[in-house]
């Protein structure tokens, strides 16, 4: 109840900020010079200060603005935004799932964007992503691998012969722990999308242990929750959760952002710590020096018929107005020299295949991850309706708490499946 309560008040809070927002624009809709862009993300601290770094030189051209606002209830409020027609200019969509849900309150991108050369310098998964019926709905700001294993080569170096397999890496965890307190560090708090890194460990076993097919066919809605393969990836990430340093009430209460910090700990809280490639943007890893303090390998197989298997994400951007200063910086965004701005300065893969000031090999590698991936899947979460996404979320927390229940939990699932993809 004290969670609803909350989360009311931010929805009514950040509701009343964007009917604001939505006025200025308005007010300044002809989008000549001195024109405010409203903008809402999912963005905050460093990821909120490197949006609007990269968007500064566009200001200083235009002499327009950006009225950024940052919510991790962002789910909730374009919801609510979509059906009353208070919205910002452009916004950053929670996947494609949602974008398709929005189609007709977003404006085509197509003749906003320079068409040819998006398609050109944009991995076509990227760019299939953020189309439907062949137009352009969505466009990527910026990009991330999932499922990367994090180490300290302090504590136990893996990079010359990194485990390939599920199994070496449960054998090696055990053989290389030491002093570290635990085998794996987490963190589950995100406001309100707190679950979300439990259903990147939950995509990236059923990618690797049913295969892409199944991992497509569970967030279209054709595969039930309580299917086995569903059933044992949860299980599996019960076995990691077991495994946690501080144990389920660290996890559920420790931020995402600092759910690896304890690897640099002494001694260690952990020896792994599975998470994006924009980790190292966030938390200890800001400070620490990569390759020297931190490092990774990818997620490893776990059946070898879908070897080479990566899950990908990436912040979708979408435009709810079409005045001219959100077009202009819509098209300004998807540029490599705008998208090299935050690759600078870290814990960012672009979206742009010309953006390549990574500033150290670790990003570097990362990048070369979502190029080479003989299997490419986006997150599974990102493309589901969003109260199959919100209800995931939550199934994770329950979980956590008591892994005892996972039956009803995902007999729960299938029950709130059965709307959640029902047409609108």
């Amino acid at each position: 109840m004290r969670q609803r309560t909350i989360r009311a008040k931010l929805v009514t809070a950040l509701g009343g900020v964007l009917l604001v927002a939505a006025a200025c624009s308005s007010s300044t809709a002809s989008g000549g010079a001195g024109a405010t862009v409203t903008v809402i993300g999912t963005w905050g601290g460093d990821e909120e200060k490197a949006f609007l770094q990269m968007v500064a030189p566009w200001e200083k051209t235009t002499g327009n603005k950006v009225k950024y606002t940052g919510t991790r209830d962002i789910n909730q409020i374009l919801t609510t935004g979509v059906a009353s027609g208070v919205l910002p200019d452009l916004a950053g969509l929670p996947g494609p799932g949602q974008m398709a849900q929005w189609k007709a309150s977003l404006k085509p991108l197509d003749t906003v964007l320079d068409t040819a050369k998006y398609k050109e310098e944009t991995a076509k998964t990227l760019v299939d992503l953020g189309t439907i019926d062949g137009t352009i709905y969505g466009v990527f700001i910026k990009s991330a691998v999932k499922g990367l294993i994090w180490f300290s080569p302090k504590a136990h170096d893996y990079s010359a012969a990194p485990p390939k397999t599920w199994d070496e890496l449960t054998t090696q965890a055990a053989a290389n722990k030491g002093s570290a307190k635990a085998i794996w560090c987490m963190g589950l708090e995100s406001g309100a999308a707190s679950g979300w890194p439990g259903t990147d460990w939950i995509e990236d076993l059923v990618l690797r242990q049913a295969g892409p097919a199944k991992y497509d066919e569970w967030w279209a809605g054709k595969l039930k929750w309580t299917s086995p393969e569903i059933k044992k990836a949860f299980e599996t990430f019960g076995q990691v959760v077991a495994n946690t340093d501080g144990g389920s009430n660290t996890i559920l209460t420790t931020a995402f952002q600092t759910g690896g910090d304890a690897l640099f700990k002494t001694p260690p809280g952990c020896e792994f710590h599975h998470q994006a490639s924009f980790i190292t943007g966030l938390g200890a890893f800001k400070a620490a020096k990569a390759g020297t303090d931190y490092n990774f390998f990818p997620f490893p197989d776990i059946d070898p018929q879908y070897t080479g298997a990566i899950e990908g994400a990436g912040d979708l951007f979408g435009m709810f107005h079409d005045t001219d200063a959100a077009k202009s910086l819509m098209k300004y965004l998807v540029t490599a020299p705008a998208q090299d701005i935050w690759v600078k300065i870290g814990g960012a893969l672009s979206a742009n295949k010309n953006a390549t000031s990574y500033p150290d090999d670790i990003a570097k590698r990362s990048a070369a991850l979502l190029q080479d991936a003989k299997i490419f899947a986006f997150d599974a979460s990102d493309k589901m309706p969003s109260a199959m996404n919100n209800a995931f979320w939550t199934a994770i927390l329950d979980y956590v708490k008591d892994p005892t229940k996972l039956d009803a939990i995902l007999t729960n699932l299938d029950k709130i499946q059965v709307d959640a993809y029902k047409p609108a």
